[in-house]
């Protein structure tokens, strides 16, 4: 039996596990949240490393990734220099492959072309996705990351931030930069204008909830660690569909980096898998994102 396991800075009351098998083995998906302990989370990768066959790291990323580079996010790779046998996701490699499908899933439910994605940087796969097949398109990670309120609206107008941004951002603390622990629960109402303009909501699932208003209407999520009680709030909002990137198993649709590390640890290579070598995957097991209405 293969183990993949999330250990994440969010809220453990997110944790859940489930067995299933790909690729003709039997893997063990487990999240672990730490409610924000940047020591307690660097200590359990450190104590796991060369138990599991592959570590996802959940609640920050690794890397942040432009059009034409990555950036390498300092505090969040301290979290795991502990670890020197059990190889380590964080995600990007589904984000910047999986993720790719999404603007076409999304035409299956809605024809409508108005999307807001609340952190672009963080899934350029998904970005890439809605601008290359011609949605109308807000990238909202000036607001929803920094508390700026700009309107990027454009590829190049992502670029310029992303020049101008990520070699500073990729220097913060942990807390600057993502909702840890008992912050992922926190609701402030805010952009509602913007959630407004939108048809179609994408991006991170905590970003997308954060701000959330009251009435989303007949509008699309687009997202992925949806729990239980995350796809009964999108409903009380209005929500007509939810697509979620990663497969729903045991009721609920796990992170990017989880999914990621079971693939990584049933593949048995002992490294991180490469675009080519995850887009084979993605073809061989038929994957796609997830609606669920």
């Amino acid at each position: 039996m293969k183990q993949a396991i999330s250990v994440s800075l969010g809220s453990d009351r997110r944790d859940a596990s489930a067995t299933i098998d790909l690729l003709g083995s039997r893997v063990t998906l487990r999240r672990e949240g730490w409610n924000g302990s940047v020591e307690e989370v660097a200590q359990r990768f450190k104590q796991l490393d060369g138990t599991v066959d592959a570590f996802g790291v959940g609640g920050i990323d690794l890397w942040v990734y432009s059009a034409t580079r990555k950036y390498p996010l300092l505090s969040a790779h301290k979290l795991i220099q502990g670890v020197h046998k059990t190889p380590v996701v964080d995600g990007s490699g589904l984000k910047n492959t999986l993720e790719r499908q999404t603007a076409q899933v999304v035409s299956k439910v809605t024809n409508k072309r108005r999307v807001l994605i609340v952190s672009a940087l963080d899934r350029m796969g998904m970005t890439q996705s809605f601008f290359e097949n011609q949605f109308d398109v807000l990238c909202g990670d000036a607001a929803f990351a920094l508390g700026i309120r700009l309107k990027i609206r454009s590829q190049s107008g992502l670029g310029r931030l992303a020049f101008a941004a990520l070699p500073v951002v990729s220097r913060l603390p942990i807390h600057m930069i993502y909702p840890t622990g008992d912050a992922q629960n926190e609701w402030v109402p805010k952009y509602e204008d913007w959630y407004n303009w939108a048809d179609i909501i994408a991006g991170d699932c905590l970003y997308i909830k954060r701000h959330l208003p009251l009435h989303l209407d007949g509008k699309v999520i687009v997202t992925n660690t949806t729990t239980q009680a995350d796809r009964e709030l999108f409903v009380q909002r209005g929500v007509k569909h939810v697509i979620t990137t990663t497969p729903v198993l045991n009721g609920r649709s796990f992170g990017t980096n989880l999914f990621e590390a079971g693939l990584t640890a049933v593949a048995n290579k002992n490294r991180p898998l490469n675009s080519a070598e995850l887009s084979e995957l993605i073809t061989q097991l038929n994957l796609s994102p997830s609606i669920i209405s």
